[in-house]
């Protein structure tokens, strides 16, 4: 029997502005020090919105 992986989305999973919050501070505490992965929490966090209403809300 052969398993099959599908590709987790973050974004999927971020339905409130509390999940949302603390994605972007987990991301940000287990960051290396260089933002590679609070550029990709952010950019999750603008698929889940849309980008011109996050820049407003901004």
């Amino acid at each position: 029997m052969t398993e099959t992986f599908s590709r987790w989305d973050a974004a999927g999973q971020l339905r409130t502005r509390e999940d949302t919050r603390l994605y972007l501070e987990a991301r940000a505490d287990e960051d290396p020090g260089n933002g590679s992965l609070i550029r990709a929490a952010l950019n999750d966090v603008a698929r889940v919105g849309n980008m011109a209403g996050l820049a407003r809300e901004a």
